[in-house]
């Protein structure tokens, strides 16, 4: 399977800096592994909006594929109680 490139959003870098650096090490990773499989088990296709999300503890991941051009862009990061609204 071909690796995709992965971005973050000017606002999804912030929200990363506001992190503690465990945290925002362990999410980091997970975004990393998203260029090897976008679609990782767990993964979940957002109701009433676009995007995918992953979690990772009580932290989420919200990104879009584009599979056309092997993209994954990073759209927001955050605690599960922030991230939906």
């Amino acid at each position: 399977m071909p690796k995709y490139t992965v971005t973050l959003s000017r606002t999804a870098e912030k929200q990363l800096d506001k992190l503690p650096n465990p945290t925002a090490d362990r999410l980091l990773s997970a975004i990393i592994q998203l260029s090897d499989n976008p679609r990782p088990p767990g993964y979940k296709k957002l109701k009433g909006r676009d995007g995918y999300r992953i979690r990772k503890g009580s932290y989420r991941i919200i990104y879009d594929i584009f599979d056309n051009v092997l993209l994954v862009h990073i759209i927001g990061i955050g605690h599960r109680k922030d991230i939906y609204d």
